[in-house]
């Protein structure tokens, strides 16, 4: 498998690791970095990697899949030009589509080149039930992301409270998907998984809370629907290299890769 990666932070040399655990290293990997960090991808990763700089250099190497381990920005940039070249690709960065014109950029893309953006589950569980469910009906979907104070470090969260000194749960935000995943976009890509899987942006509630009293990542949602009502609790552990994040991110994405030349899937 020829794998690309927009991106060569933390997730995508994770992802390399645990792929070669699994005795699935790709045989060619091309990586997508900015212009200027060359070195510093190649650096980034413990296997041999082809660095570009320029989209249409990425691109015209014909990565078979393609893995957005980057930012918002990128699924605003080479992740349209990607997917209009008809590669396919898994997104990481999902809270850049609560941006209307984003999303309906990325549905043009992926239809203009015949091919499909993959939308990781990420963090979060329990989607292919709410996806079902959607198509029954939904009632109601409520999230609550619940994380250790210091895990809402360079957000908002900062100015609305003093992070350090919690000493109990704090909620600070309640809200719709929409505006978590646009206020919040390092920390709200469950919110945006769980509206495009489900009830959409306006009708997702979202709560956010600052808990001293928890070391995990907590991901709550509860639907209420024609098919089934169910409530999916999932403690996620944050990475040790960057606390908004839970570790089984990596693992999704991994699965998710390996889903496309494994011989049997689930």
């Amino acid at each position: 498998m020829h794998l690309g990666l927009i991106g060569y932070g933390n997730i995508a040399a994770t992802l390399l690791k645990i792929l070669d655990a699994e005795g699935a290293l790709p045989s060619r990997i091309s990586v997508l970095a900015r212009p200027g960090r060359a070195e510093a991808a190649r650096a980034a990763f413990a296997f041999p990697v082809e660095v570009f700089e320029e989209a249409a250099d990425f691109i015209a190497a014909t990565p078979a899949y393609v893995v957005e381990a980057a930012t918002h920005a990128a699924v605003k940039g080479p992740v349209l030009d990607t997917l209009r070249a008809g590669i396919p690709v898994l997104v990481v960065s999902i809270g850049a589509l609560a941006d209307a014109e984003t999303e309906a950029a990325i549905r043009e893309a992926a239809t203009a080149g015949k091919t499909q953006a993959h939308l990781s589950n990420g963090a979060v569980g329990g989607i292919d039930m709410l996806a079902a469910a959607r198509l029954s009906g939904i009632d109601s979907v409520a999230y609550t992301s619940r994380k250790p104070p210091q895990a809402w470090g360079g957000t908002p969260a900062e100015k609305l409270l003093d992070l350090p000194a919690l000493t109990q749960a704090t909620t600070f935000y309640e809200g719709t998907a929409r505006q978590a995943a646009t206020d919040y976009p390092k920390n709200a890509n469950v919110a945006a998984t769980i509206a495009l899987a489900g009830a959409g942006w306006q009708a997702t509630t979202v709560r956010m809370v600052a808990d001293p009293s928890v070391s995990a990542n907590i991901h709550e949602f509860t639907v209420r629907s024609g098919a089934l009502d169910f409530t999916v609790t999932l403690e996620g552990k944050p990475s040790p290299d960057n606390p908004k994040t839970s570790v089984s991110t990596v693992y999704a994405l991994a699965r998710a890769v390996l889903n496309q030349t494994s011989p049997l899937t689930i």
